[in-house]
This record gives C-alpha cells, sequence and structure tokens, in this order.
C-alpha cells in the first residue's frame, strides 16, 4: 500500500534546481558551430477545473541577445532582440505562460490546430555572435486529471456552490495518472508521469501557501498536526506532469474541522 508522505510542520515551496557541468558548452563550440540550450521546453497547461489551456516555455542557456521560436512550419511565433546595456548584459533564463482563455472563448480544438504537434525550433545568439539552437517536441498528449480526496472524502468541483468535506487532521490523495486526459488532445493514450505537485493555501485569517514536487511513485501527503484553527477553509490544487512538459492541474477546495 502506498503511505502517504508526511509534511514536517515547516513550510517551504520545493524548486527545481539544474546543476551545469564545469566546461560550458560555449567553450567547446567553434566560432561558426551551434551550441544547444541547456534547456528549450515547449509545453501546454490544462486547468481542468476552470476549463482553459495555455503555451508555456522554459528556455536557459548561455547569455544571448537575440532569441526566437518557430513552429513546425517553420513559422516565428516569438521574437525578442535585446536593446541598449540589456543588450551588453545578455539574458539566460526565459519562462513565459500565455494567455488562456476558457473554453467557451477557445475551444480544445481550436487551441490545439493554432499550435499543432512537432517540432518547435528555438533558437538564440550568444553574446559573443554564436548562434545556438534546440528543439522542442510539442505533443497534444495531455494528462487526464487527477481523482483527488481529502481524508477520503470527495472534494467538489465548484467550491462557489460547496465548500467542500471538514477533516480534522487532513490528508491528501489522488489516484495514480496512467492515461492521457479523456475529452481533449490525444484522448485516453499510455503516458509517463515524471512528477505530481502539490498546493495548498488559505487565504483568510492570514495568508498561507506551500508546495510540493512529488515524485511519481506518491500520491498521498499528510499535512501537519495542527495545520488550521477550526472553520479555516484551504484551496487545494493537485497538478499532473507529462515527460513531454506537458501538464494537468485540478483543484478543489476543504476546511478545518
Amino acid at each position: 500500500m502506498n503511505r502517504p508522505m508526511r509534511l514536517l510542520p515547516h513550510f517551504t515551496t520545493a524548486a527545481a534546481v539544474l546543476l551545469l557541468g564545469p566546461t560550458s558548452p560555449l567553450a567547446l563550440a567553434n566560432d561558426d558551430d551551434e551550441i544547444p540550450f541547456s534547456v528549450a521546453n515547449v509545453f501546454f497547461e490544462l486547468n481542468n477545473t476552470d476549463g482553459d489551456l495555455g503555451i508555456h516555455a522554459l528556455i536557459d542557456g548561455e547569455p544571448w541577445k537575440k532569441l526566437k521560436i518557430e513552429d513546425t512550419r517553420e513559422r516565428k511565433m516569438l521574437y525578442i532582440r535585446l536593446t541598449g546595456r540589456l543588450k551588453k548584459q545578455g539574458l539566460t533564463e526565459l519562462f513565459f505562460e500565455s494567455a488562456e482563455p476558457t473554453f467557451d472563448e477557445l475551444a480544445p480544438k481550436e487551441f490545439f490546430s493554432r499550435f499543432p504537434e512537432g517540432e518547435y525550433e528555438v533558437e538564440g545568439v550568444t553574446l559573443e555572435g554564436v548562434e545556438m539552437e534546440s528543439t522542442s517536441i510539442v505533443t497534444h498528449l495531455m494528462p487526464a486529471p487527477p481523482n483527488v480526496t481529502v481524508s477520503g472524502m470527495h472534494v467538489p468541483d465548484d467550491c462557489d456552490e460547496d465548500p467542500g468535506p471538514a477533516v480534522a487532521e487532513p490528508y491528501i490523495s489522488w489516484d495514480p495518472v496512467l492515461k492521457s486526459h479523456p475529452d481533449l488532445g490525444r484522448k485516453g493514450e499510455p503516458i509517463v508521469v515524471v512528477k505530481y505537485e502539490l498546493v495548498v493555501e488559505r487565504e483568510e485569517p492570514d495568508p498561507l501557501k506551500f508546495s510540493i514536487d512529488l515524485p511519481p511513485s506518491v500520491t498521498s501527503v499528510q499535512l501537519p498536526s495542527g495545520l488550521a484553527k477550526s472553520g479555516e477553509e484551504f484551496k487545494v490544487e493537485v497538478l499532473v506532469r507529462e515527460e513531454s512538459g506537458n501538464q494537468t492541474a485540478t483543484e478543489s477546495c476543504f476546511q478545518i474541522r
């Protein structure tokens, strides 16, 4: 049986750290060679509760002064050129999230048609004028939404209509996600989950938030004893990340009894 992971009674936000080797890829490149980015990932995020999709990207590497992303037909969809003092300094890491209109405004089928599956090229120019290039494989394989419970109790789909279960010492659990979304993208196919992320937060009486990244083998977390006072409400979010980078989140709520 999969035992719940127990959190220590202090709140921290887990962060992924990328460790690079001592030798820079720039030092290994000739003047006319292209060098890869250390990270170049274009991916999608689905909020299954709110019903919206967005495109994200995470790019990191040597300091650059120009950057562009091209879609599967080599059409430019992002172009950044640094100027002035920033051009002399250069940028390294870049992360962006697109707007995420609801399905009423932009249906999933139209969204995926706008951003087709295939190879997306990430290209740049370093401060020294060396070209950079990496490829990100974009897929429409979206994880299915996790089925979340709090202390074994069902949580509502709409917290505006239902305040959620009242529990004394909450533990959050969900079924392992093994397939893609049943209703959008590439439906019902096997997937490889690389991590889950759990976020628990409250707004009143004073804001409190913590998040933790979990390996795919862990699908239960015991929250600390004495987390809050009776009657306080919490929002809970579980995010599933697939090996392509695509991720699906579901949100709900519970109360402390």
